[in-house]
């Protein structure tokens, strides 16, 4: 077992991918759900216009934070600015 502190120094930082190259699993879904929560729309308003429930929208943001690394709408909208998943 590994000591806590060099645990701490094996963290990624925040808004890296889970793994290298985790931003590249996402699908052409998320990616859309990624888009429009960029435009600022709620979770409702993109389950009306991807014709999804607003828990199904809720499910891929959370799959959507894990593969990047993330945990709030900001942080995943600037990760996908700045490896160009979205422009």
């Amino acid at each position: 077992p590994i000591g806590a502190n060099a645990a701490r120094m094996h963290r990624r930082p925040p808004g890296s991918p889970s793994h290298p190259g985790g931003y590249r699993e996402l699908s052409g879904r998320e990616v859309e759900v990624l888009r429009l929560v960029a435009e600022g729309q709620s979770n409702k308003a993109i389950g009306v216009s991807m014709g999804l429930s607003a828990l199904t929208v809720k499910s891929h943001l959370a799959r959507i934070a894990r593969k990047l690394g993330t945990g709030d709408r900001a942080g995943m909208v600037a990760v996908a600015l700045r490896t160009g998943i979205i422009h």
